[in-house]
C-alpha cells in the first residue's frame, strides 16, 4: 500500500533528519529489520530521529538503537516534543540527549507549564503568547478550557523525569480524559498500560484500545503491525489476507505469551489484561478514530466499534485471544 511507497522514497533519498509519529516507526521497523541495505541506505546521513504526537514504546525505541548501532556503530540521536493545536503546537522540547522514550523536554521560551492534580495524576497545563485566546464563538467552551491561573487545559498528564533535578524535563504520563473505572471501583491509566502491552507482545501489535469500562476485566483491541505478523508466519507472502493473518497459531501465540509474562509482573486487576481481539480493518479517519495528531482516538474506536467489544468479551472466537 502507500506505506510502502514511502518504504521507496526512503531508499532513493537518503535523509538527515527524520520526523514520524510511533505508529509510523512501528511500520517502519519491521523494514529496516529485514532488510540491510535498506537500514544503512536510512542511516547513512541520519543526525536525528524525532517522534511526535503520542507515546513512543520503549521497545520501539530500543529497536532503533539496535538498528542505529548495527549500521554505523552508533546511535542515532533521538529528539521529540509535545503540545496541541491549541499551543501551536509545541508547548514543550527535547534539546538534550534523552536516554528513553517518554521525555517530553522543558517548556519552549516563553511558555509556562503546570502541573495540576487531577485524581492520581497531574495535569499538564500550559500558558504563553503560543496558546489560543480560545475557540471561536464557543464562549462555554473557551471557558472551560482554562483554569483560574489562566493556564490552558490540556487533558495530558506529566511528571518530572527527576524530581531531584527539574532541568532533566517532564515525561509524558497518558491521557486523563481516556482513564476509567472498572466495575470494581479500581481505576484504569490508560495511556501506560496501552505502552506496556504493546511492549510486551512487540513487534506485532502496532496499537491497541484499551477495553473494560464498566466491566469486570481489562481487554484490548489490538491494530496488528501486519508486517511483524507475516515475518512470525512461515512461507507468507504480501498477498495473504489479513483475516488469515491475525487468526494464525503463530500470531495469537505471541499475543498470548507477550501479554502472560505482562500479567506475571502486573497481576492487579488495574493491570491485568485478560482478553484481547485483533482487528482486521485499520482506524478510520472518516470515524473519527485517529486525532489530527495522529493519535489513536480510543472513545471514537470503543463507540464506532462496540459490536466487537461486546464481542471480545461476549465469548470465545478465532481473532480473540483469552489469558
Amino acid at each position: 500500500g502507500l506505506f510502502e511507497t514511502s518504504v521507496e522514497n526512503l531508499r532513493d533519498v537518503p535523509t538527515t533528519m527524520y520526523f514520524n509519529v510511533p505508529a509510523g516507526y512501528g511500520l517502519l521497523i519491521p523494514y529496516l529489520q529485514a532488510d540491510s541495505e535498506l537500514r544503512d541506505r536510512f542511516f547513512k546521513d541520519l543526525d536525528v530521529l524525532f517522534y511526535a504526537a503520542a507515546a513512543l514504546p520503549q521497545t520501539l525505541w530500543e529497536q532503533l538503537e539496535e538498528l542505529s548501532i548495527a549500521s554505523r556503530g552508533e546511535r542515532v540521536r533521538m529528539l521529540s516534543a509535545w503540545g496541541s493545536t491549541e499551543t501551536a503546537p509545541m508547548a514543550t522540547t527535547v534539546h538534550f540527549t534523552i536516554e528513553q522514550a517518554g521525555v517530553i523536554g522543558l517548556p519552549a521560551p516563553g511558555t509556562e507549564i503546570k502541573l495540576a492534580p487531577v485524581g492520581a495524576k497531574m495535569e499538564l497545563r500550559v500558558k504563553g503568547p503560543n496558546v489560543t485566546p480560545g475557540y471561536w464563538r464557543q464562549p462555554e467552551l473557551t471557558e472551560a478550557a482554562f483554569d483560574e491561573d489562566g493556564f490552558f487545559k490540556m487533558g495530558d498528564a506529566g511528571k518530572l523525569v527527576d524530581t531531584d533535578d527539574p532541568a532533566k524535563g517532564l515525561a509524558f504520563d497518558g491521557r486523563i480524559a481516556e482513564n476509567f473505572k472498572l466495575l470494581s471501583g479500581t481505576w484504569v491509566h490508560v495511556g501506560e498500560l496501552r505502552v506496556a502491552a504493546i511492549a510486551a507482545c512487540a513487534p506485532v501489535i502496532q496499537d491497541a484500545v484499551v477495553t473494560g469500562h464498566d466491566r469486570d476485566e481489562i481487554g484490548l483491541l489490538i491494530f496488528p503491525n501486519l508486517a511483524a505478523c507475516r515475518g512470525l508466519i512461515p512461507g507468507t507472502t504480501d498477498t495473504m489476507d489479513v483475516g488469515e493473518i491475525v487468526t494464525h497459531p503463530a500470531v495469537l501465540e505471541r499475543i498470548e505469551a507477550g501479554l502472560a509474562v505482562h500479567n506475571e509482573h502486573n497481576s492487579s486487576g488495574s493491570r491485568r489484561i485478560s482478553r484481547a481481539l485483533l482487528l482486521t480493518e485499520p482506524p478510520s479517519i472518516d470515524a473519527n478514530e485517529i486525532t489530527d495528531k495522529g493519535y489513536l482516538n480510543q472513545r471514537a474506536i470503543l463507540d464506532h466499534r462496540a459490536d466487537q467489544v461486546n464481542r471480545l468479551y461476549g465469548g470465545l472466537g478465532p481473532d480473540i485471544v483469552v489469558i
